[in-house]
């Protein structure tokens, strides 16, 4: 009996050493060396990849941003502010109906197939948007010209990111709009298109919220 209740208590202080070893490697050591690594060589990226203009934090590289002007009277959905570049359609992010206190984006998908009529419809409604928007005086975007991601939310409808033909599609307007010449603006572009990662993975790009700061500073200079 009495060894069976030494032996019992044995295994128990065995156990518990363990436990709180593993606490605190697990728990403290790990986690600590971890965030000291990350922070030490991936600073930027350990923190969220924040882009900063100002001085002061405006946005992440990884999450698109919208940029429209204020709601008016009886619009449900606010209009784009056309002196800025625009990122791809939004349509595919949720809604909050579990909180909803708290006005939250939700990245999602329209889960919607390709022969969807609603789908096809905000396409074409896209389409026809873009074309609008982008055609000014001497110079008319035809649909042919609209790229894909123009009229298409990603699959989390955050995409921070539009093609290099989407933003060359906006040139026009933009230096329109802000009374600059369109070769400046192209330069903006070209000077903020990234090439595939590693020279061969994914598309080459323009993040929309680090063009669209660029530009801001362009403006304030002229």
């Amino acid at each position: 009996m009495n060894n069976s209740v030494t032996n019992t208590a044995r295994l128990l202080w065995a156990g518990l050493r363990a436990l709180l070893v593993l606490t605190v490697v697990t728990g403290v050591i790990y986690p600590l060396a971890v965030t000291g690594v990350a922070q030490a060589l991936f600073n930027d990226k350990a923190n969220g990849s924040e882009i900063k203009a100002d001085g002061k934090v405006v946005g992440s590289s990884l999450i698109g941003q919208s940029y429209t002007r204020p709601l008016k009277k009886g619009e449900e959905t606010p209009a784009p502010d056309l002196k800025w570049f625009q990122g791809r359609p939004q349509n595919g992010l949720g809604s909050n109906s579990i909180n909803t206190q708290y006005k939250l984006i939700l990245s999602g998908a329209t889960n919607r197939s390709a022969d969807n009529r609603e789908l096809i419809d905000w396409v074409k409604a896209a389409k026809a948007a873009v074309v609008k928007d982008n055609s000014v005086a001497g110079y008319t975007v035809k649909p042919s010209e609209v790229p894909a991601d123009a009229v298409t939310s990603s699959g989390s409808g955050l995409d921070p990111d539009i093609s290099p033909a989407y933003a060359d599609l906006q040139v026009h307007r933009i230096a329109e709009r802000n009374g600059l010449a369109v070769a400046r603006v192209r330069k903006l572009v070209d000077d903020h298109t990234d090439g595939r990662t590693l020279g061969f993975i994914g598309e080459p790009r323009v993040n929309v919220l680090e063009v669209n700061i660029a530009l801001k500073e362009l403006l304030a200079k002229s």
